[in-house]
């Protein structure tokens, strides 16, 4: 596990480089389903997230905007593989993060972020 995660790390380093403008898109990833799921698993109890009506959380903050965001969570790049991984297991990158680990696929935590990409302006 260590290995893995010195291994991420340093793929996220690496990932540090401006990249404005770069892709932010998985091949074959659905933004529909991602915004499904982030209504079934009540990810607007903590944070308000554009196309969710209700509740409108505020202990997350806003998501509004993320996807045009660099960083994730004010630290790591806002880059696919950073996002998906982070939706699914925030303490994974960030263990000071009080975001809890969700009970998502690989598969459908690339949805939500295929939403969350969707998401590019204020």
């Amino acid at each position: 596990m260590r290995l893995a995660v010195g291994g991420l790390a340093l793929l996220m380093l690496a990932a540090c480089a401006d990249k404005t403008g770069a892709p932010r898109a998985f091949a074959g990833a659905d933004p529909v389903e991602g915004l499904r799921l982030i209504d079934r698993h009540g990810c607007a109890a903590c944070h308000r997230i554009p196309g969710v009506a209700w509740p409108e959380g505020r202990t997350g903050g806003s998501l509004a905007g993320v996807g045009a965001r660099p960083m994730l969570a004010g630290r790591l790049p806002n880059q696919p593989r950073v996002m998906a991984i982070f939706v699914r297991d925030a303490s994974l990158l960030a263990p000071d993060i009080g975001m809890p680990p969700m009970p998502l696929t690989e598969a459908e935590a690339r949805d939500v972020a295929a939403y969350l990409y969707t998401l590019d302006d204020d």
